[in-house]
């Protein structure tokens, strides 16, 4: 509060409620009875596909048609234009990569001309989504409405410093984005190879044999009286396709039931729960305070090069086959058992063709956790560098 009447009686920058300085648009959702409003052209936006920390979205689950966007509420965002998700999961956001359209839960926002710009709106946004969320309506859910961005105060510097500020945080985010796609061509290569030569070209006189043959599943737990007092807990829904969203730091005694499991180098981790939502991925040289979710199935690969067992168990197909099991379930979720994932079969190749693979995959997975590590200091030097750009507290020369 200090440093905004600092800058206000300097006349540096203005007081303005969001509204004032960005359009607020709303979605809609072409009725699903209606075949041919769907599987069009245009990509239709829900949370779903951008609730991810990333700065920009540029894929969706579902497209519609321009009939669909005729006879519908939805609107078509431009490229650059700022979504806002207003309900349930509140406050998750990304900028448009290309033209969208989107559903009611969500906001489009775009900046007033030589008032703002989008890039420094979507910084501005990311810095100021507690005070949306604490002005959300909704007696069962928490809501945003257009009366949160009407109601909501920020500080705006003026449009060249706002430039200069949203280049700075823009030039991290886009490094982040950078190595989140050589991640996902490095993944993409290995799943072609494994594809290649363990399916396509599989022999005929191979093994059959079953995963369980090679490996143990959820060897080790920890219990409450353990040395290890404070952990980092990893729950199913913060590991997604191998990228680790976040860790909870939570006292041993006060963790959930489901805080059990504990995970070492190069442990498979797969989700047991709704295995179509692809929570899996691999441990790198996690520390020793780490736990997961019982809702994991924690594999360690003793006989087996680990990443070969995370290829097989994580294509397209087996993700499909593995939900098919789960939805058999008794349980109240789709959900796998543990032997479930054992008693996969598969043909066994050569042991020398396995290495070849195995040693081309380690490289792989090497660089990815490099880049991982990277992507986390640049995303630790971004969130710290926002809220004291955002206040003026930290200035960039332009």
């Amino acid at each position: 509060m200090i440093i905004w009447q600092r800058l206000l009686l300097m006349g540096e920058w203005k007081e303005y409620k969001i509204s004032e300085i960005a359009d607020v648009i709303g979605g809609g959702t072409p009725k699903t009875s209606i075949e041919e409003y769907w599987n069009g052209d245009i990509p239709w936006l829900s949370v779903v596909d951008f609730n991810t920390g990333r700065k920009y979205v540029s894929d969706t689950e579902k497209t519609i048609t321009n009939l669909g966007l005729e006879k519908s509420s939805t609107k078509l965002l431009q490229q650059n234009d700022i979504i806002i998700s207003a309900r349930g999961t509140v406050g998750a956001l990304a900028m448009l990569a290309k033209p969208m359209t989107f559903n009611q839960s969500c906001y489009g926002l775009r900046a007033k001309y030589n008032v703002s710009v989008n890039d420094y709106l979507f910084y501005l946004l990311k810095n100021t989504v507690k005070e949306l969320q604490q002005v959300s309506y909704g007696a069962v859910f928490d809501t945003i409405t257009r009366n949160t961005f009407d109601e909501t105060d920020i500080l705006l510097p003026p449009l060249e410093q706002q430039k200069a500020i949203a280049e700075v945080l823009s030039s991290l985010d886009d490094k982040i984005d950078l190595l989140h796609r050589q991640n996902k061509t490095l993944e993409e290569l290995a799943q072609t190879l494994f594809r290649q030569w363990f399916i396509e070209e599989a022999k005929d006189d191979w093994e059959v044999v079953t995963v369980g043959k090679f490996v143990k599943t959820n060897v080790s737990t920890i219990k409450k009286d353990s040395s290890i007092k404070t952990i980092q807990y990893l729950d199913t829904s913060s590991l997604t396709e191998g990228k680790i969203d976040t860790f909870q730091q939570l006292n041993l005694v006060d963790a959930p039931s489901r805080a059990r499991r504990i995970v070492k180098h190069n442990n498979v981790l797969i989700s047991t729960v709704r295995p179509n939502q692809k929570h899996y991925g691999i441990m790198k040289n996690p520390t020793e305070d780490i736990v997961v979710s019982t809702g994991f199935c924690v594999i360690s690969c003793e006989k087996i090069n680990p990443h070969f067992i995370y290829m097989l168990l994580t294509t397209d197909d087996m993700t499909e086959y593995l939900h098919s099991i789960a939805e058999g379930s008794t349980s109240t979720y789709p959900s796998l058992k543990p032997s479930d994932i054992e008693a996969v079969e598969f043909l066994l190749p050569q042991e020398e063709k396995l290495k070849v693979f195995s040693d081309y995959a380690d490289n792989v997975w090497n660089k990815i956790d490099s880049n991982y590590i990277q992507m986390k200091t640049l995303e630790n030097m971004r969130d710290t560098l926002l809220p004291k750009l955002m206040s003026g507290e930290v200035r960039v020369k332009f």
